[in-house]
């Protein structure tokens, strides 16, 4: 790839000293399948300029003024920003592809401004949707901007400590600053008749009834109301405002959001034009494209699949089962949107992936790594271990050490304690009843060990026969301090204090 030759970059590598070693979390499979690390590895996407870097790894759809940008990007300290309004109590996956693009130009020094909307939440944004949205309760929509507005911080915090885990590179960059932002806190004093007089001459009711949002709605059966028409007319503002308050240059969105974006950049215009402003920076609007799979099946709340980022609506092994199951043709893909790996590394996982499919290696680490993205580094491994519990083939009394499983367990809050000295008094039934809460009676019980439907372990040579076999932890213990008892097709856990 040709990389753009500039005098002097605004992000320079000059001082970056020499890197190795990442997260155990990886290392593990890369070791596996002998997967070097180089390190021209870790440092080749740093050194190509963000928004090439951006298209390579698919995170761009459309960029207005990308020439400019391109330039502008490498030469000054930029300011971007991405929002989202509170339609629920979670962002989901889809959200987080804008989150991406903020989080890497923020790794190289660019200031990031994630936007809350706690004002245009109350209106409703047309976009993508063929009917007005519901009214939202006012203590459910404060509910969700604070839920959202953690999230945002949280998010960044998070995937910055995960992108060092990753790649090392990334602990000896000077990253960009972040603020979180409510737009309620300048919509809150704007007066109807202040709006229209100041800004309401520079908007065209022909440019605002071009947008495809708005020709779709207003040829439905429903039509549109007053609200969600001008709610471009507040996402416009609000670039505006950004603009010329904080020094922001850049609007991140999806892509039902171009339209909206592009009447924020030509209302800047206008009124750096009417109020005969100094600053003659260009201002740019960036595009993700719509989060897809290659069958393709949309993902988010419409769509009724949504994988939110809040651990009490989506747990993160559910994250991990859904990753796994992604298929060959999606790995690469989504690895390259949401993995801080090196884009060469992920390259050389998909192709030890390729050949040999049916282990796949690709969808086990996408699943760790969208896993550690979101929830922290170790986060995918837990789950990994946990998920190899239930459903490997391979003895798991060999695979992982009892520290290793209860990691996992107790994250998903699955092992039971018993002290030791009472399993003197416990046959197998007596065991198995206690650990299952009395979810099956001691009856039953008696009868899946007869059909030959209990084991202690996951291989068949586990499997228990006599009702009043008494535990031998020594022997039946992996590592002397956890039982695995599988009754059916369930698994219960007891650890040994």
């Amino acid at each position: 790839m040709n990389f753009l030759i500039l005098s002097k970059r605004f992000f320079s590598f000059s001082k970056l000293t020499r890197v190795n070693g990442i997260s155990p979390s990886i290392n593990k499979f890369l070791n596996q399948y002998d997967i070097i690390i180089t390190e021209s590895d870790l440092k080749h996407d740093f050194q190509e300029p963000v928004m090439q870097h951006l298209k390579r790894r698919g995170l761009v759809e459309i960029c207005t003024n990308e020439e400019q940008l391109l330039k502008d990007a490498e030469t000054r300290q930029l300011g971007l920003y991405c929002g989202a309004d509170p339609t629920a109590k979670s962002l989901h996956l889809g959200n987080l592809l804008p989150l991406m693009v903020l989080l890497h130009f923020n790794l190289r020094g660019h200031r990031i401004f994630p936007v809350i909307g706690g004002a245009t939440g109350e209106v409703g944004d047309p976009s993508g949707r063929d009917s007005e949205r519901s009214a939202m309760a006012e203590k459910t929509r404060l509910d969700h901007v604070q839920k959202i507005s953690n999230q945002f911080l949280n998010f960044f915090k998070k995937a910055i400590t995960y992108g060092k885990s990753r790649n090392p590179v990334i602990g000896q960059l000077k990253v960009g600053y972040q603020e979180l932002k409510n737009n309620r806190d300048w919509w809150k004093d704007m007066r109807m008749l202040e709006f229209l007089a100041t800004y309401g001459r520079h908007i065209r009711v022909n440019q605002m009834l071009a947008r495809d949002s708005i020709k779709n709605r207003l040829n439905s059966e429903q039509g549109i109301g007053f609200n969600e028409f001008t709610y471009q007319l507040l996402q416009a503002y609000d670039f505006y405002y950004l603009n010329k308050t904080y020094e922001i240059d850049i609007q991140v969105g999806g892509n039902d959001q171009y339209g909206n974006i592009v009447a924020g950049i030509d209302l800047i215009g206008r009124m750096n034009k009417a109020e005969e402003s100094n600053n003659k920076n260009e201002v740019f609007g960036i595009t993700v494209p719509l989060l897809t799979t290659s069958n393709g099946i949309k993902f988010g709340k419409s769509a009724g699949n949504a994988l939110f980022i809040d651990e009490t609506l989506t747990s993160s092994y559910d994250i991990y089962q859904f990753m796994y199951n992604t298929t060959d043709e999606d790995v690469q893909k989504f690895m390259y949107k949401f993995s801080l790996l090196p884009t060469s590394v992920i390259d050389k996982i998909i192709a030890v992936h390729n050949l040999d499919k049916k282990k796949r290696l690709g969808q086990t680490i996408l699943a760790i790594e969208m896993c550690d993205l979101i929830h922290g580094d170790g986060e995918g491994l837990n789950n990994y271990v946990l998920s190899e519990v239930i459903f490997s083939k391979d003895d798991i009394k060999q695979k992982f050490g009892a520290d290793e499983i209860l990691k996992a367990l107790q994250k998903q809050n699955l092992a039971m304690q018993i002290e030791r000295n009472k399993l003197e008094e416990l046959n197998i039934v007596n065991l198995l009843h206690i650990a299952g809460e009395g979810g099956r009676s001691k009856t039953e019980i008696r009868k899946l060990i007869k059909s030959g439907s209990v084991s202690i372990g996951n291989t068949k040579s586990d499997k228990i026969s006599d009702p009043d076999y008494m535990i031998k932890p020594e022997v039946d213990a992996i590592d002397n301090k956890l039982l695995l008892l599988k009754v059916g097709k369930k698994y219960n856990f007891v650890e040994l204090i």
